[in-house]
């Protein structure tokens, strides 16, 4: 996923090998298993240790990524600054990272959490957090008031089979061919919360095998801003659907009878620093609240219970993600790992914390859920039989009018800022992932490129752009950036304009961009990307105490997206039904979430209502025309 606004603070496929990249991506989401003889963490000590490159390889890699942003002039200075760089200072550099390679497994795992996540001071639930809507309308269940309850427990209930197939390691061990990939993220998807801190934050997480002993098994909902709790495990066994219905039903009449709650949860909203100040706060108020948060802290997820009714249809899902990315902060508790979120005409939603984990984990979650609804045709079959549980209990903090006021502030602030989120999520319908492979593309690599194009149509010049690359072959490996604005693109795209151009040369040149989009995903993938290797030099000269280097400095670091400055910030997120959606890195710049279906392209996009030179709604019409664009010239082409 993104480093995001903070991760500036610091630095900054053959065709076969994008195929590798599908199955891998489609075995994700459906190796759901029972009976799997490798239990989900049965590699996770043999896997290899994350490489650093070579420097030479990463420097050149980097002098071409800046290359689409530079004059002549402008290019032979930095071309000299990164000399200077490679055979000075970063000499000693690399090898003080190759010192640091040897005795972690991860060298840049500790470093990536804490400056792409932990370290940041704007509200992360803005600006770091992804959200996105359940795809669950497209088959059985289609908007409709009052289901509200129903199909919130059942969707609850999912996610908890979810969570028991994780505490006794049935979910399958995702692989790349025969090649196990790391798991260590879907440790983090439950029983997992982020605390604020005054100068970085930290991470909570208080799951458990059931080989490594107790969990807890809570659920925290929150409705009307008030504060719920009840245990999901009742002697020995996850509650069924009908016992959740009649605990999330005693939850609802009570709000809906009762004044509205103080809306605690909207203090996750805030910029972090004052939010640590108003937690301790809190905690000294009362030591019963640091218990009660706590309980909040360490349950399995959040339910939240939505009064909107939000439209939404298989073709436009965006007042759905808009509310799920951005909706009512008293019923969101944006520091949780994982937010259910059901709204009052049936439609869900999900909110998550980026700094645990990537969108691929709950893509799993939600593909899981998914599968399930279409299996049961959105209904629950088991037993009707209700226990006589323990009824909720409401979690009641004890809050002067400082608090009172600081929860009127934050709600003030976080609307304020919402409302400057320009966001789309349509559907492209006329053809999808079938006909591009007709056409020999990659259909991520025919959706990036096409983005390309879009966007200089639209702007008039090329943009950096990060797309997501995964390096989870390695020990808790995450993510590499990798740069899809090569000079090869804006070649092809300036053919695309040019009247003169024909369609052989342009197919020549889109050829030669599909080939230079796959190699460098190929490398990113390997672990030969150079984003995180030059903030992993970045962040040694830090800790040696030494100036930050020039090149690091250079306006061509930032111009070509360096220290989080891309100006398109963008993800696929897989072959299914489930989407999401983030917020831009840079003020003028666009987040971008994108499925692929056979019969569809599902975008998201996002912009800045205050920037004037950016419109998502716009983009949005150029990339669908920069489709048919691309198909046109792949048919005409082959004639």
């Amino acid at each position: 996923m993104h480093p995001h606004k903070q991760y500036r603070s610091a630095c900054a496929r053959t065709s076969n090998v994008k195929e590798e990249l599908k199955v891998m991506i489609m075995n994700m989401e459906n190796q759901v298993t029972d009976t799997s003889e490798e239990s989900t963490f049965h590699y996770q000590r043999t896997l290899p240790s994350l490489p650093v490159p070579a420097l030479d390889e990463s420097l050149k890699k980097y002098l071409d990524s800046v290359k689409p942003f530079l004059n002549e002039e402008e290019y032979q200075r930095t071309e000299s600054i990164v000399k200077a760089f490679e055979y000075g200072i970063g000499k000693e550099l690399q090898q003080k990272l190759l010192e640091r390679a040897k005795v972690q497994r991860n060298w840049l795992e500790e470093w990536w959490l804490n400056v792409a996540y932990l370290e940041a001071r704007i509200p992360t639930q803005i600006f770091h957090n992804f959200g996105g809507p359940g795809p669950y309308l497209e088959h059985y269940w289609p908007v409709k008031e009052g289901t509200q309850i129903e199909r919130g427990s059942l969707s609850t209930w999912y996610t908890l089979k979810f969570w028991e197939l994780l505490r006794t390691e049935k979910l399958h061990v995702h692989k790349s061919g025969n090649m196990p990939l790391d798991m260590n993220q879907f440790r983090m998807l439950f029983c997992t919360c982020k605390i604020p801190g005054i100068t970085q934050d930290s991470l909570v997480n208080y799951f458990r095998t059931e080989r490594e002993g107790e969990c807890p098994s809570h659920l925290v909902v929150l409705c009307q801003g008030r504060i719920f709790a009840f245990d999901a495990v009742y002697d020995g066994h996850i509650l069924n659907q009908p016992e959740i219905v009649r605990q999330l039903t005693y939850i609802q009449k009570r709000c809906y009878n009762e004044p509205e709650g103080p809306g605690l949860a909207a203090l996750t909203s805030e910029e972090r620093t004052r939010w640590a100040q108003i937690r301790d706060y809190l905690i000294n108020l009362d030591p019963r609240n640091l218990s009660l948060l706590e309980k909040i802290q360490s349950s399995v997820f959040v339910v939240c219970l939505d009064k909107a009714s939000p439209q939404a249809t298989p073709e436009d899902y965006t007042q759905v993600t808009k509310l799920a990315l951005a909706g009512n902060p008293t019923v969101r508790w944006g520091d949780k790992s994982y937010n259910l979120i059901t709204f009052s005409n049936g439609i869900q939603g999900s909110l998550c914390d980026h700094a645990p984990f990537d969108a691929m984990v709950v893509v799993v979650l939600c593909s899981y859920i998914d599968n399930k609804i279409i299996e049961s045709e959105g209904r629950w079959k088991g037993s009707d039989k209700v226990r006589d549980i323990p009824w909720p209990e409401e979690l009641v903090f004890n809050l002067d009018q400082k608090m009172l006021s600081n929860i009127a502030y934050a709600k003030e602030q976080y609307y304020k800022q919402v409302s400057d989120i320009q966001l789309v999520n349509y559907a492209f319908t006329s053809f999808g992932k079938s006909l591009i492979k007709k056409q020999k593309l990659h259909p991520d690599t025919f959706v990036q490129l096409a983005l390309q194009l879009a966007y200089f149509k639209l702007h008039g010049h090329p943009a950096s752009c990060y797309e997501t690359a995964m390096t989870r072959r390695f020990y808790h490996g995450r993510t590499e950036t990798m740069r899809p604005c090569t000079v090869e693109a804006v070649e092809w795209c300036k053919s695309m304009l040019d009247p003169e151009s024909t369609p052989g040369q342009r197919y020549q040149l889109l050829q030669k961009a599909v080939s230079k989009h796959n190699k460098l995903m190929k490398e990113c993938e390997n672990g030969k990307g150079f984003d995180r290797h030059l903030l992993g030099l970045l962040l040694t000269a830090k800790d040696q105490c030494l100036p930050v280097p020039e090149i690091f400095l250079d306006p061509a670091f930032s111009r070509s997206g360096g220290g989080g400055n891309f100006v398109l910030s963008t993800s696929l997120v897989g072959y299914t039904r489930v989407g999401g959606a983030v917020v831009p890195m840079v003020h003028h710049g666009y987040g971008f979430f994108y499925r692929i279906r056979d019969d569809r392209l599902v975008v998201t996009c996002s912009a800045w209502n205050s920037c004037s030179d950016t419109d998502a709604e716009k983009l949005c019409k150029s990339l669908f025309q920069s489709f048919q664009d691309v198909i046109q010239l792949m048919a005409t082409a082959q004639l």
